[in-house]
């Protein structure tokens, strides 16, 4: 792969991973959100013990659980984005005098 091509898939690489943090910022606050409303679900289904509260909590826990696996998700491609990163910067080491 020539040095160029190399370079420019490392600068697309280094653009997704901003992209991709910054996207893992907001997830991680909309979860720690997401997470306190299913608690203070939990906990008023408990108290009340009405079939509404506790499918206001289960539909609560859903939405904390799918954000949940979005962010594992994110994370998982940042890993990879990253290894991919380190493999193109050994092959560009790798072709220089």
């Amino acid at each position: 792969m020539s040095k160029w091509l190399v370079e420019r898939k490392l600068s697309e690489a280094a653009d997704r991973l901003r992209h991709l943090r910054a996207e893992l910022n907001v997830v991680e606050e909309q979860l720690a959100s997401l997470s306190d409303a299913a608690d203070d679900a939990r906990l008023r289904a408990m108290v009340s013990e009405t079939p509404m509260a506790d499918r206001e909590h289960r539909d609560a826990q859903k939405h904390a659980d799918a954000m949940s696996r979005h962010r594992a998700e994110l994370i998982a491609e940042i890993a990879e984005l990253q290894r991919s990163q380190d493999e193109l910067l050994e092959r560009l080491f790798a072709e220089q005098p």
